[in-house]
C-alpha cells in the first residue's frame, strides 16, 4: 500500500481572508462543510483534497506543521500573484539543480509553504 499524502489542512485566524488568498493565487475551490469556519478544499479535479479551518491555537514563529509544496507552471507569475493577494515571499526564486525553481512564501495567515516550477520530466 502506498503512503501518499491524501489530505492537508490550512489553519487560519481569518478564514475568509485565507480562502480569498488561495482562490485568487491558485484557483482552488472551497465548499462549506461541517462546523462553522470549516471548508473542504479541492485543488483540482485530480489533486488531493484539503481543509481550511479556524486556527485553534496561537500562531507562532517558524514552522508549525508539514511544509507543503504546490506545483505551478510559472513560478515568477505565481510569486507576483502571491504578493498581490497579500502573501509574502520568504526569499527570491531559487533554482535546485535537476529539480526546478522554488519560492517559499507565507500566506495571509502566516502559514509557510512553497511553490515549485518543476523541470520537464521531474514529476513523471
Amino acid at each position: 500500500m502506498p503512503n501518499d499524502i491524501v489530505h492537508f489542512a490550512i489553519h487560519a485566524d481569518d478564514c475568509e481572508r485565507a480562502k480569498a488568498f488561495y482562490q485568487r493565487v491558485f484557483g482552488w475551490s472551497f465548499q462549506p462543510w461541517g462546523p462553522p469556519d470549516f471548508w473542504l478544499i479541492q485543488t483540482s479535479a485530480t489533486g488531493i483534497r484539503g481543509a481550511l479551518q479556524k486556527r485553534n491555537g496561537p500562531a507562532g514563529p517558524g514552522m508549525g506543521g508539514y511544509e507543503c509544496t504546490i506545483s505551478v507552471t510559472d513560478v515568477k507569475a505565481t510569486s507576483a500573484a502571491i504578493e498581490a493577494a497579500g502573501g509574502k515571499l520568504q526569499h527570491p526564486p531559487f533554482h535546485i539543480e535537476r529539480v526546478g525553481t522554488v519560492v517559499q512564501f507565507s500566506d495571509t495567515e502566516g502559514n509557510i509553504a512553497c511553490v515549485m516550477q518543476y523541470l520537464p520530466g521531474v514529476l513523471s
